[in-house]
């Protein structure tokens, strides 16, 4: 087997075509130039390292629209935990998080090694890690003169109390809270920029260092390193990453619901034909949609339409951080009262610890009813008896319950039991979000297109092939005989 040298010509040069090439290839001679003067006999590595950076941000920029792929771990089945994380990779030398998956919040944040009382072990099996400023040589912290930390003390999420330090002060809708500073330090991952062709990268991201912790987040059987917020803020890793090019503005993600759980979340698009859209309720801090109607067994529920309206403190949101679903008060009963006249004659409806449950042993496909949750733009999500039931107490005789509950205010959560088994897409820069039925089992087809690049009425994307890009500035040299 012979060898060949792949070169990327990045110097200013010539490239000739001479006769002589190899196994039907024309050779090529390059003539490149010094990037440094010949006189400079030595380089310091930091000023390598620097224009190093820049080179590679800026070839990410260049060939815009590569995605990043993250692996998902954890299952939306609350008696094993009851979410999903993924794993980010931050500081110079690289340390590996593992993070809560949140659509609902949008900064991310994780443990530092200044927190006293935070949790040092996990029931999740994951060995947790503390983040340390000092032990990377790529880390700063954002002062209160920064201009980001200007931007987000306008929200009541961030002060400057103490010090010079950029603070911030995050409560989630389950009681639990987090406190700390925001740092500056490089998020490393690989972008696939074309068929078969990944960049291993970097980027300067601004999050949190968590110094404080309170509630759920404090119970080892629970504990994680972070939450990786994915919200619409300017400072959520999607909206950094994309107001530079790096990656689209749209994220995606695909969660299994059997086995152990875990799935894929990729910034970028994930393709599928069946995939059915509707327009994000302008102004709202969260991911709202326009919820209009329920249908059980294919019967429209007797349910006002303004109880679904989006106002202050009300409407439908979509939260990965959120493990069941809630229904306002007025959709939650007729809702419950369908499932128990459509399954009356095959189960029997019982109530445990205060939630409908069904003692039924057998499958609950075919059983129990599809559910169609109608939004805006006639996009309907299909609901199979997996995504609105969960297993309830095995000891107590009640194999399946309800995993919809009443919700305390007059915000409806579409949590992970009716998000996982789907395709779900988040595209930002046509302010929709997409889904569609899915084993998440399978491989996804993933559309590496331009964060400036806009997607056809249709719903059909432009692909970029960054292989054909490259073409002119890639030489292949072969060296022996033949390639193989």
């Amino acid at each position: 087997m012979g060898f060949f040298l792949i070169v990327l010509l990045v110097a200013s040069g010539v490239v000739a075509v001479v006769n002589g090439g190899v196994g039907g290839f024309p050779a090529r001679v390059l003539t490149l130039e010094r990037v440094f003067p010949a006189n400079m006999t030595t380089v310091d590595v930091e000023v390598l390292r620097t224009r190093d950076r820049v080179r590679h941000e800026r070839i990410l920029q260049r060939f815009s629209g590569g995605i990043v792929d993250f692996n998902v771990v954890g299952t939306s089945d609350p008696y094993y935990g009851g979410l999903y994380f993924t794993k980010v990779k931050l500081g110079s030398p690289a340390k590996e998080f593992s993070v809560q998956i949140d659509t609902g919040s949008d900064i991310l944040w994780v443990t530092c090694s200044s927190c006293s009382d935070c949790p040092r072990s996990s029931g999740f099996g994951i060995d947790l890690t503390f983040f340390d400023a000092g032990s990377s040589s790529t880390a700063s912290t954002v002062s209160c003169s920064d201009s980001i930390c200007s931007s987000i003390i306008q929200t009541s999420d961030a002060s400057c109390s103490t010090g010079n330090q950029c603070g911030y002060n995050f409560q989630y809708g389950d009681g639990s809270g987090t406190s700390g500073h925001f740092v500056t330090d490089l998020l490393h991952f690989d972008t696939i920029v074309g068929p078969s062709l990944i960049a291993n990268s970097s980027s300067s991201i601004t999050f949190g260092c968590s110094t404080y912790q309170t509630g759920s987040l404090t119970k080892p059987d629970k504990a994680i390193d972070g939450i990786f917020g994915f919200g619409q803020h300017r400072l959520s890793v999607v909206s950094q990453l994309a107001s530079r090019g790096i990656t689209p503005n749209v994220f995606s993600h695909c969660f299994r619901g059997d086995g152990t759980g875990g799935g894929k979340l990729v910034l970028g698009e994930i393709l599928d034909p069946n995939m059915v859209y509707s327009p994000l309720v302008p102004s709202q801090p969260h991911y709202n949609l326009d919820l209009q109607s329920i249908a059980v067994n294919g019967q429209m529920l007797p349910i006002a339409t303004a109880v679904f309206a989006t106002s202050d403190n009300r409407g439908t949101i979509v939260d990965t951080g959120t493990t069941l679903t809630f229904l306002v008060a007025e959709a939650f009963e007729p809702f419950v009262n369908a499932i128990n006249s459509a399954v009356s004659r095959v189960t029997t409806p019982v109530i445990s610890k205060g939630t409908q449950c069904y003692l039924v042993t057998s499958s609950v496909t075919g059983i129990f009813p599809e559910v169609s949750l109608n939004f805006a733009g006639g996009a309907a999500m299909i609901l199979k008896p997996e995504n609105y039931l969960v297993h309830g107490d095995p000891v107590g005789g009640t194999p399946w319950c309800i995993g919809f509950q009443k919700a305390q205010n007059g915000v409806s959560i579409l949590g992970d039991l009716v998000l996982k088994n789907k395709i779900f897409v988040y595209d930002l820069s046509k302010k929709r979000i997409g889904w569609t039925d899915y084993d998440c089992s399978n491989d996804v087809n993933v559309s590496i297109t331009s964060s400036k690049d806009e997607l056809s009425d249709s719903g059909s994307s432009r692909t970029t092939s960054v292989l054909q890009a490259l073409l002119p500035h890639i030489v292949a040299v072969a060296l022996g005989s033949s390639l193989w």
